[in-house]
């Protein structure tokens, strides 16, 4: 049972482990909470026999009540929510690991809002049920099991009459679960593709203005609006009906209880005082169950999260050990890559030796970008196998991947954060100095110069107060700032002007010294002097060689050059 609830609610060893010994004290709290009723019996059974005791026996067996049951409720109270804390940051904490182990086709599988959601609300639901449902649940199930079994064993009928509807609601609020949150799974499920919309809204401001969608975007946000308002009001109609009836019964515990047993004692087959104390024990124990109903439906409802977050755990990570590579040749053999179904690399195989400069060239979409996502192991490879300096990568962790490589891709992701904060990320231990000139090679110094706080201006989420070419320059002084042995260039250039690309390349040619660099250029005419061309075409490769022979022998790139050439000559 334990290995069963701790994967269908996602939590950690350590949170089942403090959820089974919360389960226990509730149960302990449960049973305590008779101990007044029994005590009120015993002194009622004493008084009818004319056998009563001296008032401090009463007393000081009330007292000894008292204590026992703040030591257990006090012990209960830190098992279910000081421990409940610690264990929504520890789930938190493993969520983030787990993304951080993640290949990047995860996140291009699912929509980031759903990821958002499993971080902030999906714990926060955990959370709810750990504290408020999943502890008090067992417990109180425990407690009424043995309850239901002393009862009815004592006196079937009464038993019968006190359990019987408890155990009716409790039926059929399992039963009918299912159905309840139906529903409510399809409502929040349209509140996330809600979510969506309006973050898509707020990112395409630009594109719905340029060509007047305001009135046009504001009329389906709304009807999306509109629509999960309806699919909220049928689900809680629904809910609401089983809600009031799984809430009613607990309730016609004390009337049975009270009709069976003004007939038993009528029929002088009970006396006063079992008539009184179960007539007790049902109106203790119904309400017990209808303050713990509400959490116990809240854990169905949130049937989803748990499932969010037990898929997350379940997907397959990038594992690997950490290892000091003491070459950088970079090695493909007959690699081959698919998104999805559609197979984008097929046997490529090629060796980008280190201290020379690698190109890939080819036409859009001919798996360029993809074999550097490969390389770094942003991705992981079908078939074949990537190796550096002789290692497998797929035998070698991420983190001792990505202290080797220094990647600058076309799209530039920036923080909202101060632009020395920024170029810091390349090397986290660097001082302002070295980052600063870092920012000197990139040409960053002459963004600076026109910003008021210079190095500490916040640049905006991913950097929206600067233009293209500014966030790239950004992007490329990190990879100067980490100088690692394998560097990665994907279209550095294309948003940058001709004044900036000359003096960047210039200290790209210092950068790259004794490095393994792989660099993907349309501007062939920087590219010429490369050490090894790869032509690709269709994720497959077309020839390789330096310039002249491909030239030659490439019918594919000749005509790149061909047109290369014809698009510096074009005048508007």
């Amino acid at each position: 049972m334990k290995t069963r609830i701790q994967k269908y609610f996602a939590l950690t060893d350590q949170g089942i482990s403090n959820t089974l010994k919360a389960s226990i004290f509730t149960f302990l709290k449960y049973f305590s909470f008779t101990f007044p009723p029994v005590l009120v019996f015993m002194f009622l059974q004493d008084y009818l026999r004319g056998e009563l005791k001296n008032l401090t026996v009463y007393m000081a067996i009330l007292t000894i009540i008292v204590i026992v049951m703040y030591l257990i409720l006090r012990k209960e109270y830190i098992l279910t929510f000081d421990t409940t804390y610690a264990e929504s940051v520890a789930l938190r904490e493993n969520i983030a690991n787990q993304f951080k182990k993640l290949p990047l086709s995860y996140f291009s599988k699912h929509n980031l809002s759903d990821l958002s959601q499993t971080i902030m609300m999906d714990v926060n639901n955990i959370e709810i049920v750990i504290s408020h449902a999943l502890s008090q649940g067992i417990g109180f199930l425990y407690f009424f099991i043995f309850i239901s079994i002393l009862l009815i064993l004592n006196a079937p009928l009464m038993g019968l009459a006190v359990v019987l509807p408890i155990w009716t609601a409790v039926c059929i609020m399992f039963f009918t679960g299912r159905a309840q949150t139906r529903g409510v799974r399809k409502y929040y499920r349209t509140l996330l593709e809600n979510a969506a919309s309006f973050q898509e809204a707020f990112e395409m401001q630009q594109e719905i203005k340029s060509y007047s969608m305001q009135n046009q975007v504001e009329g389906d946000v709304g009807k999306k609006l509109e629509d999960s308002e309806r699919i909220h009001i049928k689900a809680e109609f629904k809910m609401a009906f089983m809600s009031f009836l799984v809430g009613l019964l607990p309730y016609l515990a004390p009337v049975f209880t009270a009709v069976v047993g003004v007939i038993l004692f009528t029929k002088g087959e009970i006396t006063v005082l079992y008539y009184v104390g179960y007539l007790m024990a049902a109106t203790t124990i119904s309400s017990q169950y209808s303050a713990i109903n509400e959490y116990i439906l809240m854990a169905l409802f949130f049937e989803d999260s748990f499932k969010r977050i037990r898929d997350l755990k379940a997907e397959k990570i990038q594992d690997g050990d950490d290892k000091k590579l003491k070459s950088f040749e970079v090695e493909l053999k007959d690699v081959s890559f698919s998104y999805g179904n559609n197979k984008v690399i097929n046997n490529v195989s090629f060796v980008a030796k280190q201290g020379e400069v690698t190109a890939l060239v080819g036409p859009s979409g001919c798996g360029k970008t993809t074999i550097l996502r490969l390389i770094s192991r942003l991705y992981d490879y079908d078939s074949g196998m990537i190796c550096i300096g002789g290692e497998n990568i797929k035998c070698i962790s991420t983190e001792s991947m990505f202290e080797n490589i220094s990647i600058v891709f076309q799209k530039v992701e920036l923080f909202n954060n101060s632009i020395l904060e920024n170029i810091r990320i390349g090397r986290k231990d660097a001082t302002d100095e070295e980052v600063i000139l870092a920012a000197k090679l990139a040409n960053v110094d002459k963004i600076v110069e026109k910003l008021p706080k210079g190095y500490h201006t916040v640049i905006g989420e991913n950097g929206s107060k600067l233009s293209g070419g500014e966030r790239q320059r950004i992007s490329i002084a990190r990879a100067f700032l980490k100088d690692s042995p394998i560097i990665l260039l994907d279209e550095i250039s294309a948003s940058l002007d001709v004044e900036n690309e000359m003096e960047i390349q210039n200290s790209i040619n210092k950068l790259i010294k004794d490095k393994t660099v792989i660099i993907i250029s349309h501007r062939l005419k920087s590219v010429e002097n490369a050490d090894q061309i790869i032509v690709m075409n269709d994720g497959a490769v077309d020839s390789k060689g330096v310039h002249k022979e491909i030239l030659k022998t490439s019918e594919i790139y000749s005509k790149m050059i061909e047109k290369s050439e014809l698009t510096d000559s074009y005048v508007y």
